[in-house]
Order: C-alpha cells, then structure tokens, then sequence
C-alpha cells in the first residue's frame, strides 16, 4: 500500500512545489537581510537608501512567489494530487524547520 510520500507528484502539483520552494528561497533572502539590517537599528545606524531599496525589492520577490505558488495551487484540482502535494510540502516544511 502506497502513502502520500511514496506517490509522485501529478505536473501541476510538481509546478506548485516548485513554487513553493521559491517561495521559501525568497522568505529567507528577505528575513535574512531584515536581520542584517536590524543589526545596525541595535548599533542606532540607520539604512542607507540602498539597502531600503533592496528590502523593498525583496520584500516585492517574496510576494511575487507567494501569488504564483498560489496561482499554482489553485491549477491543482484533483484532490488526490492535492493530497499528495500537501503531504510532501508538509513534510518538507517539518524537515527544514521553516513556517
């Protein structure tokens, strides 16, 4: 008997996990340099207006991965492959220990 981890993904559900990972490569490009930034808040320096611009560019990837990841989702109708989509980005989720 098979579980949703041994299953392969359908085409449109591999899209979405594509998407999804991304989506997680943004999130941690962005958090990343959040942090970088908040470092010179604790020194009271502030950003320059490059490093303003290159949050803001982050921030607009981000969010550009979170409407295609979603756009993705929604082009996943059968609910087994979504069944198995979500497994496998849940465990991926766990795994990496990301949110």
């Amino acid at each position: 008997m098979t579980t949703p981890n041994d299953e392969t993904l359908s085409p449109e559900a591999e899209l979405a996990c594509a998407f999804y990972q991304a989506m997680g490569l943004t999130k941690n490009f962005y958090f990343s340099f959040l942090q970088a930034l908040d470092q010179k808040y604790e020194k009271n320096e502030s950003p320059s207006i490059a490093e303003n611009l290159k949050l803001e560019q982050l921030l607009k990837a981000h969010d550009e991965g979170v409407k295609a990841f979603k756009a993705a989702m929604t082009r996943v109708e059968d609910p087994r492959a979504r069944e198995v989509l979500l497994n496998k980005l849940s465990t991926a989720t766990s795994t990496l220990g990301t949110h």
